[in-house]
């Protein structure tokens, strides 16, 4: 096949890449998007991107990048002026903010706080930041405001 012919030749295959710098919404984000005709064409050339974007000082530079807009750009309120990210589980808001794990928590991986109100009313927890399948128990807020 000519390079002319697979510059228009559309690749089945396509995947999208997010490498974030955290676990957190606020992290830095780079989501590349990688095609190929064959899955296994496809993989190679996402291991070739991100070694790519790391020997070119791409990951480097975009984090620099985020760092100098958070030191002096202040963000706009969004309604209500709470300018925390929101997810939405159940038809409920819960908040979402990087959180120190509670003390003689054995979880390595970081937590995130989480709040909503439910049927029963308001609850909060600290859930690990792994990756799904791999995830340490959910730290729920007690009464005296401490996490379990």
């Amino acid at each position: 096949m000519t390079d002319a012919v697979a510059a228009v030749t559309p690749n089945p295959f396509k995947v999208g890449v997010t490498l974030k710098a955290a676990a957190s919404f606020e992290a830095e984000w780079l989501t590349p998007t990688v095609y190929g005709a064959t899955g296994d064409e496809t993989a190679k050339r996402v291991v070739e991107l991100v070694k790519a974007l790391a020997d070119n000082g791409v990951i480097d530079i975009v984090s620099l990048a985020a760092v100098k807009m958070r030191e002096t750009h202040q963000p706009t309120a969004g309604k209500g002026g709470n300018n925390q990210p929101k997810t939405f589980s159940g038809g409920k808001v819960q908040t979402q903010q990087s959180s120190p794990a509670a003390d003689g928590d054995s979880c390595q991986h970081g937590r995130t706080l989480r709040e909503g109100n439910g049927k029963n009313g308001p609850w909060a927890a600290m859930f690990c930041s792994a990756p799904k399948g791999s995830q340490c128990d959910p730290l729920w807020r007690q009464k005296d405001g401490s996490f379990l």
